[in-house]
């Protein structure tokens, strides 16, 4: 199974630069997560919006934020997480199939100044305890969980370049850190591509100003968490750069494990 998630940092913008031809070149995947459609519905291009099995969440502001989630079998999908402010910005979007619940959620970012940043603080006050709930729901419903999306953070230092002047930005500040850190030991999520793969310089984000992607001068900010159990089936990861759909790059991984249509008999 070959989950791919991406920040398309505008759809539309995203599928002039080649996106769905290199989603079919990228296949077999069984399902994509895709954040800031920056997007109405009625506005999401053709060969995604006619996907045979797919969900959106726009966010009720124009051109702002949202999420989709695309495979390729049918799940039931769950739009937003209980929170009035964040559900209203299309930042989360749950898919259940048979054994799985696959989850395409995009963390707000606190860059463009304190109001965002108090915004980021509160989006991770509410989404930590619905992240518990979830493991638990999951558990009983004997399905294994995996979180997929851009969550705005780097976590250790090996997960940007220049760390050292980053660390009063948004993105790389010890609260930040700190509730990954949290979040990891209270839910027993893995950071999979990180145990997959121990090596520098692996970025997923790079800032339009000057030389970044070509200097690789970049942020992990793009994760795919799982229960360990699947985490324990995951064999490949990787981050695609030979094509740019936007400023974000698409973060692959396979799992040795078989997608399949949700069991009506499942709660």
């Amino acid at each position: 199974m070959r989950i791919i998630s991406l920040n398309l940092n505008g759809i539309r913008s995203a599928e002039r630069k080649g996106l769905s031809a290199w989603l079919a070149q990228a296949s077999p995947w069984e399902v994509l997560c895709l954040q800031e459609l920056k997007a109405d519905l009625a506005d999401i291009p053709a060969p995604l919006a006619d996907a045979p099995h797919a969900a959106f969440l726009p966010a009720q502001k124009k051109g702002y934020s949202g999420v989709g989630l695309l495979a390729s079998t049918p799940f039931a999908s769950r739009r937003g997480f209980g929170s009035p402010e964040f559900d209203a910005e299309g930042r989360y979007l749950q898919a259940d199939f048979d054994g799985l619940s696959v989850v395409s959620v995009y963390f707000p970012s606190g860059s463009s100044g304190e109001e965002r940043q108090q915004a980021k603080y509160r989006f991770l006050d509410a989404f930590l305890p619905h992240l518990h709930s979830l493991i638990v729901a999951a558990t009983k419903a004997g399905r294994e969980l995996i979180v997929c999306g851009d969550v705005n953070i780097a976590h250790k230092e090996i997960d940007l370049k220049n760390w050292k002047s980053n660390q009063k930005n948004s993105g790389f500040l010890p609260e930040e850190r700190a509730w990954l850190d949290r979040m990891f030991a209270e839910t027993g999520l893995v950071d999979v591509f990180r145990a997959l793969d121990p090596c520098p310089e692996q970025y997923t984000w790079w800032s339009n100003r000057g030389q970044a992607w070509a200097k690789n001068v970049g942020w992990r900010l793009d994760y795919q968490f799982a229960t360990p159990g699947i985490a324990a089936k995951a064999k490949t990861a990787s981050i695609y750069k030979e094509q740019c759909f936007s400023d974000h790059a698409p973060l692959i991984i396979d799992y040795d494990f078989t997608l399949a249509p949700l069991r009506e008999a499942l709660p």
